[in-house]
C-alpha cells in the first residue's frame, strides 16, 4: 500500500483528517477545547530614555493604584497587580474574550543603574508611568605620568 507523502504543514501541525463537510480540513488534535492557563498574565510595556531618565509605561486600564504593586532595585523592576472583572456571566456567555482578567506581572531588567529613592509612578487614563532617574555615571579620572628621574 502506498503511503501518502506528508507536507510540510501536517509535519508541523499533525496529519490532516476530514470533517463530515468535504471542504473543511481540521488537523487531529487530542485538545480540540484549547483554552489558556489560569497562571498570570503578562503586561505590555514600553522602555525608553530620557537624558536624565529611564521610563518605563504599560497601559493596565480597570486597575485601581491600589491593585498595583511595583518592586525596585538598582537594575531590575517588578510590576504586579491584579484585574478584576465585574462582571458576573459565565464562559457560555461570551461570544468573544480576548481581555485578560485576573494576576499579572512583569519584571524588566534595566539597561543601565537607577536611583530607587527618587522613582515616580504615575496612573493615568489607564497608562501606568514609572519614571526611574539615571544613577550618575561613575567618571573615569585621567592621571598625569610624572617624569621621575633619578
Amino acid at each position: 500500500m502506498k503511503q501518502k507523502r506528508m507536507s510540510f504543514l501536517e509535519k508541523l501541525t499533525g496529519p490532516l483528517s476530514r470533517e463530515k463537510d468535504e471542504n473543511k480540513i481540521m488537523p487531529e488534535s487530542k485538545e480540540q477545547n484549547w483554552s489558556p492557563s489560569e497562571t498570570e498574565g503578562q503586561l505590555s510595556i514600553d522602555v525608553f530614555q530620557t537624558p536624565v531618565d529611564i521610563v518605563i509605561k504599560s497601559t493596565i486600564a480597570g486597575v485601581k493604584p491600589e491593585d498595583l504593586d511595583i518592586a525596585i532595585t538598582n537594575d531590575m523592576v517588578t510590576i504586579r497587580g491584579r484585574r478584576e472583572s465585574d462582571d458576573s456571566l459565565g464562559k457560555d456567555d461570551y461570544f468573544y474574550q480576548e481581555c485578560y482578567w485576573g494576576p499579572f506581572s512583569r519584571s524588566i531588567i534595566l539597561p543601565v543603574d537607577v536611583q530607587t529613592d527618587k522613582s515616580l509612578a504615575t496612573l493615568k487614563n489607564g497608562v501606568l508611568t514609572i519614571k526611574l532617574p539615571k544613577s550618575e555615571k561613575i567618571k573615569t579620572k585621567k592621571i598625569e605620568i610624572k617624569h621621575h628621574e633619578e
